[in-house]
């Protein structure tokens, strides 16, 4: 792993205090989980259906501060949410989808609280044995816990890796990527797939991580120009940009991301069956390039949409894990953008602000390329954008959008309407 400047000491040093405030104890004693956010470049909207993506880390994410309660106690406070979430590992987490029960207004009911619970869920139910809580502090990085940039994922990680050392729990990072799908699959019933935290728990600094979603496969890859340790010639390269919509809608309350991923499976269903394989998964990546060519005239043009992008983006991906390979930057920004439209026309991910901003931003200077982060109907767009201009990028994006969507801009804090950052690293536990 590279150096890394996230978290900075004075961050965990906050973290550590409040956790020893909680606790009682020494904040020496207190360990930190730094789960980082999470962008795609490449791969938007295909791992629900076992396609090959690219990822990376920012140098931004969740801090998990904790101690093991020495019981079977668990009490988390949030810097971000009101309350206390208080249980105990020895309860029985039942899925939420099938809770009817109405979440109680108590401060032991905290309804934020349902990662750390979807945590033991997962846990438990693939056997492990857990009888140390966890006495905890958890704060996100400011203007960012809505923004698409898969903060669930880095909270269920968090509370991974937090349960795991407190219980000395030996798990790997491709144990923890099924346990977190079980967190949000079935714990919390939202249908996606396992990108966000692949891309959390193996990405490693200067490296795009190529992940096939559906072997479970993955390969760092070093783009040539960077030497994976922060310097001042790599940090010229290139830096990546956020720019924030005003958007803040969770992700299971909006029908519209569940509604497309059983519209991709329709669309395999179709092909599958018409080339004779209807026996596999109806998943898009069970169909070949070439029986999708032959028979997708068969397909509904919404259908059709869906099918056109899941294959599209497939070789855009692959083309663009070649651009990074040999540090064409250029390309891959290219590729990054073609992605943006195609989540737009084909995948009909986005909202009027959202697909403003990202046409803003692909006219911004020095921007390589662009695209919608997370699912597309809420938050933020990436952008990799040349170190030298992020400065006049981030200030046309501001400009900008500033001027079309003057409400939605005026409920972002200014400071952080458009965030300059570099490459992540893994989650980790310091």
């Amino acid at each position: 792993m590279g150096a890394m400047c996230w978290p900075s000491e004075s961050e965990m040093n906050v973290i550590r205090k409040k956790v020893a405030e909680m606790c009682g104890r020494n904040s020496e004693e207190v360990k930190i989980v730094a789960s980082p956010y999470r962008i795609c470049p490449l791969g938007a909207h295909i791992d629900h259906q076992g396609g090959i993506v690219s990822a990376m880390t920012i140098d931004k994410g969740i801090l998990l501060g904790f101690v093991p309660s020495h019981d079977s106690q668990v009490i988390i406070q949030s810097g971000q949410f009101e309350g206390e979430v208080r249980f105990r590992v020895d309860e029985e987490q039942l899925p939420k989808v099938n809770d009817s029960k109405e979440y109680s207004s108590s401060v032991e009911e905290c309804r934020w609280g349902n990662y750390a619970r979807g945590a033991l869920y997962a846990l438990r139910k693939k056997g492990n044995d857990l009888n140390q809580g966890i006495i905890g502090f958890i704060s996100g990085a400011e203007g960012l816990d809505s923004s698409g940039l898969s903060s669930s994922a880095a909270v269920g990680v968090a509370y991974l890796l937090a349960f795991e050392s407190a219980n000395k729990l030996t798990i790997s990072p491709t144990e923890n990527i099924e346990y977190d799908r079980l967190i949000e699959n079935e714990y919390l019933g939202l249908k996606n797939g396992i990108l966000d935290q692949s891309a959390i728990l193996l990405s490693s600094y200067g490296c795009l991580t190529r992940m096939n979603c559906k072997t479970k496969e993955h390969k760092l890859i070093q783009c040539p120009k960077l030497s994976g340790i922060h310097n001042k010639e790599t940090d010229k390269r290139f830096k990546i940009v956020l720019a924030f919509s005003g958007l803040k809608q969770a992700l299971i309350t909006n029908p519209g991301y569940n509604s497309r991923v059983s519209e991709c499976r329709e669309a395999a269903r179709i092909l599958l069956k018409a080339s004779g394989n209807e026996g596999l998964e109806p998943i898009l990546s069970n169909v070949e390039p070439e029986a999708y060519e032959e028979h997708k005239s068969k397909l509904d043009p919404n259908l059709a949409r869906r099918a056109e992008h899941y294959f599209s983006e497939n070789k855009r991906v692959l083309k663009g894990l070649e651009a990074w390979a040999t540090g064409n930057l250029e390309d891959f920004g290219k590729l990054i953008s073609a992605s943006g439209l195609s989540s737009i026309q084909n995948y009909e991910s986005g909202c009027e602000p959202l697909i403003q901003l990202y046409e803003i931003i692909v006219r911004a200077p020095g921007v390589y390329g662009a695209r919608f982060s997370g699912a597309g109907f809420r938050g933020c767009c990436i952008a990799f954008v040349d170190a030298d201009s992020a400065l006049d990028a981030s200030s046309f994006i501001n400009k900008e959008y500033s001027k079309i969507q003057p409400e939605l801009a005026s409920q972002i804090d200014p400071d952080n309407m458009v965030l300059i950052c570099d490459a992540g690293d893994c989650a980790r536990i310091i």
